[in-house]
């Protein structure tokens, strides 16, 4: 190797041990910083230039990626379902103080209808039956509240991931567009990379989601349920939010480029992501149970009835003990009253705090027509009537079935099948947020150990590096000599 190629080398040498030291560096700074990938100086070669920074890539796995969008997006839809469901949980089952359970609360009145019909002359009793009568529906009243409430928080909370997803889409089209011309250019597209994977990894908290990568760098997004979400341009994901939710109300349905992606209409439905969970949660789970509330309400009205005491009876049943604001029509058998338990009611003329006689629960005609009058002598000891209503609360009776709730049984049985509904859910929804978080994490710190950044091994490489950088400038220093002596000889 003649002079001018040492020369030549250790200056190349030099350049690239300048660039990995930057290159090292910028790992060093970023070591913290979240969606920060390793940078790596890829050396080359060619013969009689020396070595040289070919390219800087950054280490990264699209599987192990992949791994994390997916295990993001399952956490995200099964933590919607599950906080949903423990709001619902913590105000109708499970509050021990309030007892507030509908479960709990016909224990309850059944046990004030016996204490009464063993004293059946004792009004103030007669009293407290009414007053328990009361809670039961108040507490059917509050129990459709939260259930609404939930869902109205679940709308709301739907609306702001849709315009989430939207910034999101739009900083990628930027982002990506860099990414292009970057490729084109030949410049160091690595940190716009990071910020693409960052990008979509926000997108996969709102919803599933996949990357596919193509030629010039160029990336397209589509939703885990096929519909494309970037191709070029960012698509539109469109969403009308609903203020206010009674039981009737049914949630719009989120679009993306115009295909419904959440509801019964959806030809596409998402199946991860916050946006699916929350929509799950909005018009399946939470509607389930306020089904279960609502023929919980209805067997209420149908047990609590009065019927035609005349020696030919020819009058309909009416509602007694318990009314609505559709009586004095009775409400069909083993079929869902949409809101029933939001609206469900103690009648007025039994009441107390509203001027009634809670005797009228011994005697009947809370209707106030005569013929429903079961106490016709007016004993004060009569308790036929009462007996017939405890008995009315462990009779069998018919449910609807699409509640999910128990096909058939009395009404306590109904009300605590529909509490281990609603608690199995939250159970189930609970386990699966702890499994998918721990999936989560381990898929996330699987990733860092490829494309991480471990200072250990960067301080290694720098000292390296410095060894190099030092090798190369001796050699100059060396060659400088040499030409030095030589230039001397020959001008002596």
């Amino acid at each position: 190797m003649n002079l001018t190629a040492a020369l030549e080398s250790a200056r190349s040498s030099l350049m690239a041990s300048g660039i990995q030291s930057s290159v090292i560096s910028r790992n060093i700074a970023g070591a913290s910083a979240t969606g920060y990938s390793r940078k790596i100086a890829v050396l080359d070669n060619l013969p009689g230039t020396g070595v040289y920074v070919a390219a800087i890539q950054r280490a990264a796995s699209s599987g192990l990626y992949d791994n994390v969008l997916t295990a993001t997006s399952s956490s995200a839809k099964q933590s919607a379902i599950s906080d949903g469901l423990q709001k619902i949980s913590s105000a109708t089952v499970d509050d021990p103080e309030l007892d507030q359970s509908p479960t709990a609360q016909l224990n309850a009145l059944k046990k004030a209808l016996q204490q009464y019909a063993n004293a059946p002359d004792n009004t103030t009793l007669a009293q407290a039956a009414v007053t328990s009568a009361k809670d039961m529906a108040i507490a059917l009243n509050q129990a459709t509240q939260t259930v609404q409430s939930v869902r109205e928080g679940a709308d709301a909370d739907m609306n702001t991931s849709v315009q989430n997803i939207n910034r999101l889409l739009s900083q990628f089209q930027t982002v990506n567009t860099a990414i292009v011309k970057g490729t084109i250019s030949g410049d160091d597209i690595t940190d716009y990379l990071d910020q693409r994977d960052s990008i979509v990894s926000q997108l996969s908290q709102e919803l599933g989601v996949t990357m596919s990568t193509r030629p010039n760098g160029d990336a397209a997004l589509y939703a885990d349920s096929g519909v494309v979400l970037f191709d070029k341009t960012a698509r539109t994901v469109s969403f009308a939010p609903t203020n206010a939710y009674t039981a009737g109300t049914t949630g719009n349905a989120v679009y993306i480029d115009g295909v419904p992606v959440t509801g019964a209409n959806s030809v596409m439905p998402l199946k991860s992501g916050k946006l699916a969970g929350l929509a799950q949660l909005r018009d399946q789970d939470t509607v389930t149970y306020q089904s279960q509330l609502d023929e919980i309400a209805r067997g209420l009205i149908d047990t609590f009835k009065e019927s035609d005491q005349s020696p030919v009876p020819t009058l309909p049943d009416v509602p007694g003990l318990f009314t609505y604001p559709g009586a004095p029509a009775m409400l069909a058998s083993a079929t869902v009253s949409v809101g029933l338990a939001g609206t469900i009611s103690v009648a007025a003329s039994v009441d107390p705090a509203q001027g009634g006689n809670p005797n009228l629960l011994r005697d009947g005609a809370i209707s106030g027509n005569v013929a429903y009058q079961y106490n016709t002598t007016g004993y004060g000891g009569y308790s036929a009537r009462l007996q017939q209503l405890i008995g009315g609360m462990d009779a069998s009776q018919p449910f609807d079935a699409t509640t999910q709730g128990k096909p058939s049984g009395s009404l306590i049985d109904f009300a605590s099948s529909s509490t281990s509904w609603i608690e199995n859910q939250r159970k189930t929804a609970d386990s699966n947020v702890t499994y998918q978080k721990t999936l989560l994490d381990r898929s996330t710190a699987a990733l860092s150990n490829v494309s991480g950044v471990n200072m250990d091994d960067e301080m290694s490489l720098m000292l390296q590096v410095e060894r190099t950088y030092s090798a190369s400038s001796k050699i100059i220093s060396t060659v400088d000599e040499m030409l030095q002596s030589l230039l001397a000889a020959v001008g002596n």
